[in-house]
């Protein structure tokens, strides 16, 4: 029985790791995406809910209904596409501890969901299904070809190279 069990969990560790990361960006930014755009179509009812609802302390309602629907309908994007995803993640970090702190203290299942994935994004990255991880690839091919490059001048132009 415990040998079914290992295996079974070394079957289960070669899941894919880039699927998961893929899936919490696409699942936490489709949620923030999805509340950027109900702000956008309904902005009158937005800045009422800012005013009478949400009570964000030290901001104007206008504005920090502005703030938020900017927020959630541009850094979920990048989540989506897997772009400055580590950066991506701390403005959403930010906005769920005022949506916890300050309007919904009692949502905190789902803040603690949403906050873990976002956690794991920053953590460990995007994965390899992102740009990121294209541009770091192209980056570091081309710093290894450059110092490559370096070093195989710095060897021909040593004394020892041209005796």
């Amino acid at each position: 029985m415990w040998d079914t069990l290992d295996r079974l969990r070394d079957v289960l560790a070669r899941f894919p790791l880039a699927i998961i990361q893929l899936a919490g960006r696409v699942g936490v930014g489709a949620t923030f995406f999805k509340a950027g755009l109900l702000k956008y179509q309904s902005w009158e009812f937005t800045v009422k809910l800012f005013q009478d609802e949400y009570r964000v302390p030290l901001l104007d309602p206008a504005v920090a209904a502005r703030i938020a629907m900017v927020q959630e309908l541009t850094i979920p994007v990048l989540l989506f596409v897997g772009l400055a995803t580590r950066l991506a993640t701390l403005p959403l970090l930010g906005m769920i501890a005022v949506i916890q702190t300050f309007v919904y203290p009692n949502a905190y299942n789902e803040h603690l969901v949403w906050g873990s994935i976002l956690l794991l994004l920053l953590t460990r990255g995007p994965g390899v299904l992102s740009l990121d991880y294209l541009i770091e690839r192209r980056l570091f091919r081309r710093s290894i070809g450059a110092t490559a490059l370096t070093a195989a001048r710095t060897v021909a132009s040593s004394p020892k190279a041209q005796l």
